[in-house]
């Protein structure tokens, strides 16, 4: 091996899976067919990035934070063209162009990267990639794939549903990692949705401010969430064209139930009804 030496670093959140079973159901969930070209973000010690060359992929490129493993993966795969290696922090470098994602996310800068690999409603890729295949803090996977009505349904929920199909390949116990973290991990799979699949900017903007509006205060009915928005009687009977009672509360809603509400809640100015005053900035996110 080409890592003699090297220690793990807390800062870089290193955790290294060891599990060959769990690096061969990630490369699976990938479904790589021959000519794809695939970024992988945290190759490590370059477990998995073994494992993916072995598939016949045309391109791997591979962004590593921490020069000393850099070092080593460069050494490890220098016979292999295909393996083309950036270091540097994958939030500030030009991503290389890709058809998929495979990523063991480092936990501590979890929903910027999935803001940089998915886009946020309001601002999705231009070109989506094809499937991503993370490894997450298991509490983001249930969140992310939670259904309305559960403990785990947030914000987060709505976002990344209403921008890709979400489900569980596999939990991921401390014991498959090296040294092991204090948490539960997951392999989640994103098929993000076309661009035809999407919602209009201008809606998912006005979505947007609805969601940071609600989930501010998740334990509040949305009857006081949404107060002042429009007259009382107003608010009511424009939530019941949306299928919605104001007596529930937001994480009771499903993805299309919220963009539902903010249809009736937020017309766009083109839309024939009576336009919305405009919802006031949130900080607070779900």
């Amino acid at each position: 091996m080409s890592f003699g030496g090297h220690h793990t670093r807390k800062r870089f959140g290193q955790h290294w899976l060891t599990d060959a079973g769990v690096l061969e159901r990630i490369v699976a969930a990938a479904e790589l067919q021959p000519g794809e070209r695939v970024l992988e973000v945290g190759p490590g010690r370059g477990a998995l990035t073994e494992r993916l060359l072995a598939t016949g992929l045309a391109e791997l490129h591979a962004i590593e934070l921490d020069r000393d493993l850099v070092a080593g993966l460069r050494r490890q795969f220098a016979g292999d063209e295909r393996f083309q290696l950036l270091e540097g922090d994958v939030l500030r470098l030009d991503l290389p162009p890709a058809d998929k994602v495979v990523a063991n996310i480092p936990y501590n800068i979890t929903g910027p990267l999935l803001e940089r690999l998915v886009g946020r409603l309001d601002r999705p890729l231009a070109s989506p990639y094809q499937r991503l295949v993370l490894l997450v803090q298991q509490e983001v996977g249930e969140r992310i794939r939670a259904v309305a009505g559960s403990s785990a349904f947030s914000a987060l929920s709505v976002r990344l549903q209403l921008l890709a199909h979400c489900r569980s390949v596999c939990a991921v116990p401390p014991r498959c990692f090296q040294p092991p973290p204090k948490v539960m991990s997951e392999v989640i799979v994103l098929d993000p949705l076309p661009p035809s699949e999407r919602l209009e900017p201008q809606l998912a903007g006005r979505l947007e401010g609805l969601l940071k509006r609600c989930f501010a205060s998740r334990r509040k009915m949305l009857r006081n969430s949404l107060a002042g928005l429009w007259p009382e009687e107003e608010l009511s009977e424009r939530a019941q064209r949306a299928g919605v009672s104001l007596r529930q509360r937001p994480q009771d809603l499903s993805p299309q139930r919220w963009v539902e509400l903010t249809r009736q809640l937020c017309p766009t100015p083109q839309s024939p009804r009576v336009s919305s005053p405009p919802i006031p900035e949130q900080t607070a996110h779900g």
